[in-house]
This record gives C-alpha cells, sequence and structure tokens, in this order.
C-alpha cells in the first residue's frame, strides 16, 4: 500500500474552500459549488481511495482551475486576490500530482542502459 499524498489532498481542500468562500454565495451559487468547489474534493476523496488515475485527474483539473485563475485575475482588477489564490493553489496541485511521476522519469534516464 502506497502512501497517501496528505500534502496534495490538503491543498484540493483548501482550493474547494476558497472557491466556495469566492462564488459560492450569489445569484449562481450552487452552479458555482457543483462546477468549483466538487471537483477538489471529489479528487481527494479519490486520493484518499487511492484511485490510480486520481493524480492524473488532479493535474488535467489543475489546469482549467490555473486558466480560470489567470483569467479573473485579468479581468477581476480591483477584488482579484482570490484568482491570484486559486492560480497559485492550481500550480502547487500541478507540481504535487505531477512531481512522483516526473522524478521516477528523470531517475529511469539516469541509469545507465545494461549491455
Amino acid at each position: 500500500m502506497s502512501r497517501r499524498p496528505w500534502g496534495l489532498i490538503c491543498i484540493l481542500l483548501l482550493l474547494a474552500a476558497l472557491y466556495a468562500g469566492w462564488l459560492g454565495s450569489g445569484r449562481n451559487g450552487l452552479a458555482s459549488l457543483l462546477v468549483f468547489s466538487a471537483p477538489p474534493v471529489l479528487l481527494a476523496g479519490a486520493l484518499l481511495g487511492q484511485w490510480r488515475h486520481a493524480r492524473y485527474c488532479c493535474s488535467v483539473a489543475a489546469l482549467g482551475w490555473f486558466s480560470h485563475g489567470v483569467m479573473r485575475a485579468w479581468t477581476d482588477r480591483p477584488d482579484n486576490l482570490p484568482a491570484w489564490a486559486a492560480l497559485l493553489l492550481a500550480l502547487l496541485v500541478i507540481a504535487l500530482a505531477s512531481g512522483p511521476a516526473a522524478r521516477a522519469r528523470l531517475a529511469s534516464k539516469r541509469k545507465p542502459a545494461p549491455h
């Protein structure tokens, strides 16, 4: 049994809480919760359940969160702190989710090939 990535799980839950607080109220609150807060919570659950493809799905979803953060940081000029926070958390999700695979790939390239 492999170790659970607690750092990544915490960042996903923090991202979900950020989106819930930032976009969860207002006219489209329920839709925002379903679109922005539910996926990180579900992915955190997938990581807890040790689903094989959870890290990959986290990286793919984080690309969308990153893009959304860039767009909102650019357009919400007076109040764009939550957008910058989402953008940075998305980058952290990408780094934590793909770090182990990148390290393994680099380690395999360093080993000399047997002749």
